[in-house]
């Protein structure tokens, strides 16, 4: 059963889906980048300075009112499924009939999202952690697609008297839907409140480099090794690690990262860098675990995508994970570890695309499948991410910014052309909250001596 046939939810069987145009590198490609350090920098492009970078791309520190996590949203039982994919799909014109016929996942599942649960276990532990640590400032949850909704955690927020906000996405990567759009959600929500001029909405940068967001998955990673072999179903091939993370559409891949930067990351794309890059270090932090001298010795990996949708006519990035199972199949692999590397808790996508779907097609192949566990409520995750609070607060002895990557941390405020994308049916993208001004001097690089270099 191919990907580009009933897999996908929204797509017709036999349809042929559209190829992406992106190249997301593989085999002995992926493998020089991992031996080049994996910056994904252009030939010939100076050197990048981690720590002179992740200074540059710092925002001084401030005093805030409250943080507030913020995720996707589920619904929380049947009557629930209909609305909620109402407002994921909201302005596309998309009837309750379809609307149904994707819902079987949640259907499935008794209606339920696991990631609200999941988003509850980790504001405990963030409120746990800030306590210990003596941090007083509150901290809340807000949704982009149901209760409790960005607009109404705002307007408490401002009621409260707390109008300066720091926002915690939960999603590690650049891209629309992963950041811009939570930080157009808010822009969206304070001009609906009419408070412009009233509140600040600062945002907590993307967190693939994170030592604390890495771990989880190293160690995953380690266990599963030692345990696929034995399953029955394990052949006499290898094994293949695949990380997996949400596809989305080429264009939306293309417009990740800031625009100043494109020429900068594999395939032209922040999204499908900061994949990679991840991917790499959890390979290089394995590998000095289990005593190796190099990545060499660990069994061979790639970057697979999951759970693409809308039209077939559309390009996405792949390889789809069912497809690159089938493929290891072919290749002669006796099983398939896939690592969730592009989500922070084990949610719909990976509780039914890997561990329903992608699991079933490795049992079709023959495959011994693992899927290792996403950080959740890890307390290397959660400390990681309070680090990630306190460095952007004044009076707080944060740990220093420091990225596992070659490239440096990410940049505490976006440049107004970062991930940008206009709706269907605008004219022009919504109000934006944390931002640079557009055309504001951007810390891209550094040159040969390390001094940054702006564009």
């Amino acid at each position: 059963m191919s990907a580009g046939q009933t897999r996908d939810r929204e797509v017709e069987p036999e349809e042929v889906l559209a190829p992406s145009s992106v190249v997301v590198p593989t085999g002995d490609e992926l493998a020089r980048l991992a031996a080049d350090g994996g910056t994904g920098a252009t030939a010939g492009a100076a050197q990048i300075s981690s720590a002179a970078l992740s200074q540059a791309r710092a925002d001084e520190a401030a005093e805030w009112d409250a943080v507030v996590l913020s995720s996707f949203g589920g619904p929380e039982g049947q009557d629930d499924v209909i609305p909620f994919l109402r407002n994921v799909t909201r302005g596309r014109g998309i009837p309750d009939e379809r609307l149904e016929e994707v819902a079987t996942h949640y259907r499935a599942n008794g209606g339920v999202s696991p990631i609200n649960a999941q988003n509850r276990a980790l504001l405990a532990a963030l409120e746990a952690e800030m306590r210990d640590r003596g941090v007083e400032t509150p901290i809340l949850w807000a949704n982009r697609n149901w209760e409790p909704y960005v607009g109404d955690v705002v307007r408490q927020l401002h009621d409260e008297g707390k109008d300066r906000v720091l926002v915690l996405a939960t999603s590690a990567f650049s891209g629309y839907s992963s950041c811009r759009q939570y930080r157009e959600d808010y822009g969206v929500a304070v001009r609906e409140a009419g408070l412009q001029d009233r509140m600040t909405i600062g945002k907590i940068r993307q967190y693939y480099d994170s030592e604390g967001f890495l771990l989880p998955f190293v160690e995953g990673l380690e266990t599963a090794l030692t345990e696929i072999t034995a399953q029955d179903s394990y052949g006499e091939g290898p094994t293949r690690i695949l990380f997996a993370a949400h596809s989305v559409p080429d264009v939306d891949a293309v417009a990740s990262g800031p625009e100043q930067m494109r020429d900068r990351f594999v395939g032209g794309s922040a999204y499908v860098h900061q994949l990679l890059s991840a991917s790499r270090e959890i390979m290089a932090r394995l590998a000095d675990r289990a005593g190796h001298g190099s990545v060499d010795q660990l069994p061979d990996w790639e970057l697979v995508f999951q759970s693409r949708s809308g039209s077939p006519k559309v390009p996405w990035l792949e390889p789809d994970v069912n497809d690159a199972i089938e493929k290891a199949a072919g290749d002669g692999v006796g099983g398939v570890i896939v690592v969730p590397i592009g989500f922070v808790s084990d949610h719909m996508e990976v509780i039914w695309d890997l561990d329903t779907e992608a699991r079933e097609t490795a049992a079709e192949q023959g495959l011994a499948f693992i899927r290792t566990a996403t950080p959740g409520t890890h307390p290397a995750f959660v400390a990681a991410l309070v680090d990630l609070i306190e460095q952007r607060m004044v009076g707080r002895s944060a740990p220093e910014r420091v990225s596992a990557c070659a490239e440096g941390t990410w940049f505490d405020t976006c440049a107004a052309e970062c991930c940008t994308k206009v709706l269907r049916g605008a004219t022009e993208p919504r109000p934006t909250v944390a931002q640079r001004e557009p055309g504001a001097p951007l810390p891209v690089g550094t040159d040969d001596d390390g001094a940054v270099v702006y564009a």
